[in-house]
């Protein structure tokens, strides 16, 4: 049985998908509201209709990026700056606020603001760069996303717009005063929104059709007088023609009947129409040669032209009859508490159209409304349901389109100078093949505007929840020719394709087919399996190759997505120190060849072919068990060592040092939890399906006794005879749960720490080989700049780690059952079961998000409030990491990536046990 195309997979589940929505349906249900978005989303997967072709892809950054770097240096940050970004035409994508475009990014329509006070037009959102930050990059706006569904049909989003002289200089100059010890100084502090001042501005969209879409741009004077308002809607099309011979300029005209035509060759004929008079300004979408060019006498228009004419009252700065950029200037004057409403529509074809009279939005919102009535069955608190919405929100909106074609990158473009020498040996240049131009979730829209592979495996779990087939074809895309390297890689980030994230995207692939399969009334998408499962075959046997200097099965990696949780930058030791053998990095080896196992098992229950392969798995699990156990080769009579410390009882990583010795790096940090996640139960029915899988596990187990015994007592089989595949046996296992369950270490009211809290009185120091370092615990943001000091690893809680701790803990109940029993926490002398201190972290996860006993929610911290808007009055934020004491949001505020696993994990404490 080999992968088949997907339209031909598409083709063999329209019937099961037609099924399942009668069967769902019901006597007496308004089918044509009730499952009107499933409907969507089925026919987006079977090609009846392209509801994906419109999408909030249009990023909130471009300027910054490694993509639109062209500096000798490499300093993305500097190259393209939030200054330079409303006057120079970008490369390789565009940026635009409360956006949308098509998939491929030719046309672009978002939203622009003018207080009459700013300095500068507000086409997108501004932020600190990295070196700009106390702690890293970090946006500086208040904005939300409320609602969306999976189609797109529907989209809604807050912006929060001063009226005051937006704060740009005193957000740079005080956070550049500040020190790392020192909390980010963030826009609620600076005063602008004090007394209410301030517009809440909401942008909806609502679909007619896969071509046709409506916008209702809503604005609100929140604040005490009559405030001046700029709303400047946005319609443009991506720069293609300034990079090589023969590109058609596209247009964008004023229609004599009232509108305007928009015209490109590939995406077709556009029509805009709104309603009211505004004033229709035209520029064109390059860059402004005045000012970049050295060239004081280039013809205008120019990008930046919306902004000279509005701001500063250049009249010259814009055309009147046509361009590539368009702009419709509403100008108005709201008394205090006065909405205005403005509404557009962008349908397909040339024939004019009117705007939605309101009907539409209400009804996409009551289809939206019907959609997670079904997906939140069994969540009774409206609060957690909130929660569940909008963090899908964010998670849908968080698709962008992300094009980056590194040979052209590195080569340069024709009609363009040429690049910096030395720019094809730096950064990527090893990854030549890459050419993406494809619809990806990204982390945060803002401070992540790229794809990083072990961040959207995980986003692939709450999206399998949404829409499974956008989900699968994520995970397939990343193996795809143009994103895997030649010797089987997957491409980490755009700032170092080489860098190696955790080999995750096998375990997302299972559970995404397991969600899926659920869906699905038990029929899995074995051909997804298969097709995942044969790349990742190659990626399996990269990580063999490359990543075990020695050839012992002891597994490197670098930093991992870990960024500082080491000593040091494991990626690069400093001067003196050797290999770092990491037990994350082998602990992580151990859980992917149990996956790889686990698939091949599943894909054998249809084809014997695979019971082989699984076998094969199965072994590599057990030589990777005896590596962490005995590095040194002894062949298991006690002589060797590893990577468990009998002494602490807690795995740590070890490093190479002069002289033959292996110096144990003795900070109990997350990397020594990791070894929890390589679990995996066997059901005894799957071995009496297939005995040839069987009788090779058997004869490996007699004849390497050495082997079994180190990873689960075999012959003893668990709750209804199941058997346990593990790198941890009983007396390990509850070691490491009595360290991570001790609310003085791992164990804080809102999940399990990245680092023990004893290191904040007992920091563990190193004197070696002429340097030192040291390792505290720090909750909240990072007090190190390694890796640029945006991410902390050192204390603070991190739902994806988290997600997996849960997860594991039940793999291990169904194992062990009721019978066993573990202090939690540790030191209270209650006795819980594993699935219970499952529940319980679920628990304190959730808690992040929901009101406390003060009706304020731990995220949020201490920041000052800011007026609930109208019809939002719960607007959240879903944070990259959180503070290991009180659960403050950190980092990323709109990282509802990962942290979108909040979806499941209410799911899964939704369900009857």
């Amino acid at each position: 049985m080999g992968p088949r195309a997907d339209e031909d997979r598409d083709e063999d589940r329209d019937e099961d998908r037609d099924e399942d929505l009668d069967r769902d349906r019901g006597e007496g249900r308004d089918a044509s509201v009730d499952w009107a978005e499933r409907r969507r989303i089925a026919e987006q997967g079977r090609g009846d209709r392209a509801w994906s072709l419109w999408g909030p892809y249009l990023s909130e950054r471009q300027w910054g990026t490694v993509r639109e770097d062209y500096s000798p240096c490499g300093n993305a940050w500097a190259a393209l700056t939030h200054e330079d970004a409303r006057s120079r035409a970008y490369r390789w994508g565009e940026d635009g606020l409360a956006g949308i475009c098509d998939e491929r990014g030719n046309l672009c329509l978002a939203l622009a603001l003018w207080n009459g006070r700013d300095r500068i037009l507000k086409e997108r959102l501004f932020g600190l760069t990295n070196q700009e930050g106390n702690h890293g990059e970090d946006v500086k706006e208040v904005y939300h996303y409320l609602d969306a569904v999976p189609s797109h049909a529907y989209l809604k989003m807050l912006y929060r717009y001063p009226q005051a002289a937006f704060p740009y200089a005193d957000l740079v100059d005080e956070n550049g005063r500040r020190g790392r010890e020192q909390p980010e100084y963030e826009i609620e502090e600076t005063g602008v929104f004090d007394g209410d001042r301030f517009f809440d501005v909401t942008v909806e969209y609502a679909k007619a059709d896969a071509d046709d879409v409506h916008a209702v741009i809503t604005a609100l004077n929140r604040g005490p007088e009559p405030a001046d308002l700029h709303l400047v809607p946005q319609l443009w099309f991506r720069n293609t023609w300034s990079w090589e011979a023969g590109q058609a300029r596209p247009r964008i005209a004023r229609a004599p009947d009232g509108g305007a035509v928009c015209t490109h060759e590939r995406l077709g004929p556009y029509r805009l129409a709104f309603d009211g008079a505004p004033d229709l300004l035209f520029c064109e979408n390059d860059t402004n040669l005045r000012l970049h060019g050295g060239q004081p006498d280039a013809a205008g228009p120019f990008k930046d032209g919306l902004h000279a004419a509005i701001v500063d009252g250049d009249p010259a700065s814009v055309r009147r009859d046509a361009g590539t950029k368009l702009g419709l200037h509403y100008a108005l004057r709201l008394a205090p508490g006065e909405t205005a409403r403005i509404r557009l529509r962008l349908s397909a074809g040339l024939r004019a159209q009117a705007v939605d009279d309101g009907s539409l939005v209400r009804r996409r919102v009551a289809e939206a409304d019907a959609f997670y009535e079904e997906l939140q069955d069994g969540i009774a608190s409206a609060d957690s349901r909130a929660i569940f919405r909008q963090a899908a929100a964010g998670l849908i909106w968080s698709k962008q389109l992300y094009s980056y074609d590194v040979r052209r990158w590195l080569e340069g473009d024709p009609l363009q100078p040429p690049p910096p020498r030395g720019r094809a040996g730096g950064r990527n240049g090893q990854w030549r093949h890459f050419a993406a131009a494809d619809v990806l979730s990204m982390p945060d829209t803002w401070e992540y505007p790229w794809f990083a592979a072990w961040d959207l495996a995980f986003h692939c779990l709450p999206l399998a929840l949404l829409d499974p087939d956008f989900a699968k074809k994520q995970l397939l895309l990343l193996t795809r020719e143009w994103y895997m390297h030649p010797n089987g890689q997957l491409p980490a980030y755009e700032w170092e394709f080489g860098d190696a994230n955790p080999p995750v995207h096998a375990w997302a692939a299972y559970r995404v087919f397991e969600i899926d399969r659920d869906r699905r009334g038990g029929r899995g998408d074995l051909a997804f399996l298969e097709g995942v499962f044969h790349k990742l075959l190659i990626n399996f046997s990269w990580w063999v190759n490359r990543k075990d200097a020695q050839g012992r099965n002891v597994f490197q990696g670098g930093f991992l997505g870990l960024d500082n949780v080491g000593v040091f930058d494991r990626s690069r030791p400093p001067p003196g120190f050797g290999v770092v053998h990491q037990a994350d990095g082998t602990a992580w080896m151990a859980m992917y060849a149990l996956n790889m196992m686990r698939i091949a098992l599943e894909l054998a229950l249809h084809n014997d072919v695979y019971e082989s392969t699984a076998s094969k798995f199965f072994e590599h699990f057990l030589l990777i068990a005896e590596a962490m156990t005995d590095m040194g080769g002894s062949g298991g009579d006690g002589q060797g060592y590893g990577l468990w410390d009998e002494i602490d009882e807690f795995y740590y990583d070890e490093v190479d040092i002069p002289g033959g010795g292996m110096l144990p790096l003795r900070v109990r940090s997350m990397v020594g939890l990791v070894p929890l996640f390589a679990v995996e139960v066997i059901e005894p029915s799957v071995l009496h399906r297939l005995p040839d899988f069987a009788r090779r596990l058997n004869w490996v187990l007699e004849n390497r006794p050495h082997l079994a015994r180190l990873v689960s007592r075999w012959t003893e089989g668990g709750v209804k005879d199941r058997k346990l595949l593990s790198l941890l046996r009983g007396h390990r296992m509850k070691a490491l749960l009595r360290r991570m369950l001790d609310e003085a270490e791992f164990l804080s009211p809102y999940g399990v720490r990245s680092l023990s809290k004893v290191h904040r009185d007992a920091p563990y120091v190193l004197n070696e080989l002429g340097a030192s370092f040291t390792v505290r615990y720090d909750p909240a943001d990072s007090t190190s700049n390694m890796f640029g000091g945006n991410s902390n690893w050192r204390g603070p809680v991190w739902m994806p780690m988290n997600f997996l701790i849960v997860e594991a803990l039940r793999r291990f109940h169904t194992y062990y059952g009721d019978d066993f029993l573990v202090e939690y926490p540790t030191g209270s002398g209650a006795m819980l079961t594993l699935s219970a201190i499952a529940d319980s972290l679920e628990d304190r996860l959730i808690a992040l998000f929901a009101k406390d006993g003060t009706g304020r929610r731990p995220a949020f911290g201490t920041r000052p409030p800011i007026a609930p808007a109208p019809g939002a009055e719960e607007a959240l934020l879903f944070h990259e990491f959180f503070d290991g004491d009180t659960g403050r949001g950190l980092g990323a505020a709109h990282q509802t990536g990962w942290t979108a696993l909040i979806i499941n994990l209410l799911r899964d404490r939704a369900r009857p046990r």
